[in-house]
């Protein structure tokens, strides 16, 4: 999870990813802020996000991203 962390932070460092629990609902993350994120979550990772998981919810806090990727690469 850190590795991930990390990541994020890399990918959109103005947000505050170790206290948020509502990034996207509360208008922390926007767009461009989650193209970011999926874009490097395609390349360290190596998977495809597909539409249907472009869902607010999964982009929500940390733990939501994490488990959107394991559940991912468990596919």
């Amino acid at each position: 999870m850190e590795e991930l962390r990390e990541l994020l932070k890399k990918a959109a460092p103005k947000v505050d990813w170790d206290s948020s629990q509502a990034l996207v609902d509360d208008g922390i993350l926007d767009s461009i802020d989650i193209i970011s994120v999926v874009s490097e979550l395609t390349v360290a990772y190596g998977i495809e996000i597909p539409s249907e998981e472009m869902e607010p919810d999964n982009f929500n806090s940390v733990t939501n991203i994490y488990d959107m990727v394991q559940r991912l690469l468990d596919e």
